[in-house]
């Protein structure tokens, strides 16, 4: 409710308020609440299933919500028809049109709003300059690269000026090397232009490289938002936290003057301690002094090359962890995981009838 009340009292360019959409019996979006500032680009960002992409068809008008509203510039779009509320919206799959050419697709819009000939080719000639593709036009989309089907895809959203650009996952049918490549293409055109753009992922490196604020969603509900740099580092929740890359999780004793022990190292408070495993060091032989970091003493019990060093699993009192280190260590040798206590996150114990920490796996 408050978080309605500051949209009402200041209206955001778009502004979502207590947004609720049921299928049958399950509430996809819980009255959801949240602002987008002109010119913004923000990441709705949450694991497969909890909402984000009902939220963003809720905005493009494909999605009939049960109650709340949504207002683009002051205007209340909730009951509008997807052709009359001037957003255009990239899908996964680009949905270009394989019997046209590059021109004919990215004016396919304009032609569906009675443009003439002239001023379509004026229009798709600006395209196709700023998405770099001078010279594109006459030739078939079935003879593009993926990068090139999404610049394609782009342009013919970009072609109709629309107020709002909704972006549904567009990059990640495209390999690894050309979504780096595009993800600073697409961030640089959207500060360019300064068009108002909601992007869904579920990719938190994606998030936190295209936007300028991210909206982290869990069970159809927003759990916090903010810049990507507070998100990442100031997470308000364990959910967050795990979600931004700090998986490892385990219990520990926080004592009277804030230094952390592993759990059952002495007298002192419970709580849950997320760690990312690039901030903790692997140590071995002698159990290091703690000071006022924290000391996780266990065994390895799996090493996997990364490239860039190996990423240990080490099995703890408390449970698994996993931890970045430079060198090869045998499996089975006796280990520490040094944790800086600035790199540690804090947060209420789970429940006692939770599932207790398990071993994590190594993120992608």
């Amino acid at each position: 409710m408050i978080a309605t009340d500051r949209l009402k009292a200041n209206p955001s360019y778009l502004s979502i308020e207590a947004l609720t959409v049921a299928y049958g019996a399950t509430r996809v979006l819980d009255r959801v609440s949240l602002g987008v500032e002109r010119g913004e680009m923000i990441a709705l960002l949450g694991s497969s299933g909890c909402g984000k992409t009902t939220l963003l068809r809720a905005i493009a008008g494909f999605v009939r919500p049960e109650s709340g509203t949504i207002r683009v510039g002051g205007k209340d779009i909730t009951h509008l028809p997807p052709e009359a509320r001037e957003t255009a919206m990239m899908f996964q799959s680009y949905a270009l049109w394989p019997h046209m050419n590059v021109a004919d697709n990215i004016a396919y819009g304009l032609r569906m709003r009675g443009w003439t000939k002239a001023a379509m080719a004026a229009r798709v000639a600006d395209m196709l300059k700023l998405l770099q593709l001078d010279g594109f036009g006459p030739r078939p989309v079935t003879q593009l690269s993926g990068g090139q089907r999404q610049r394609v895809a782009l342009g013919r959203a970009l072609a109709i000026d629309p107020h709002l650009l909704l972006l549904d996952e567009p990059m990640s049918n495209l390999d690894y090397k050309v979504r780096l490549e595009l993800r600073h293409e697409l961030r640089a055109l959207q500060q360019r232009i300064s068009i108002t753009a909601v992007y869904v992922t579920h990719d938190r490196e994606e998030a936190l490289t295209l936007s300028d604020r991210i909206a982290v969603i869990d069970a159809g509900r927003i759990v916090q938002v903010g810049a990507p740099e507070e998100i990442f580092h100031r997470p308000t929740s364990a959910f967050v936290a795990g979600f931004m890359g700090a998986d490892n999780a385990i219990d520990v004793t926080q004592r009277d003057d804030g230094t952390l022990l592993a759990a059952g190292g002495g007298p002192g408070a419970r709580v849950r301690a997320h760690f990312r495993s690039d901030s903790a060091r692997l140590e071995t032989g002698s159990t290091p002094s703690s000071g006022p970091d924290l000391v996780l003493s266990g065994t390895i019990e799996q090493a996997v090359y990364i490239g860039q060093g190996y990423r240990y699993r080490v099995r703890t009192p408390g449970g698994d962890v996993w931890v970045h280190a430079p060198d090869r260590v045998p499996e089975g040798t006796p280990a520490c995981v040094v944790v800086p206590r600035q790199a540690v996150l804090l947060f209420p114990p789970e429940p006692p009838d939770s599932a207790t920490t398990s071993a994590m796996r190594p993120a992608a």
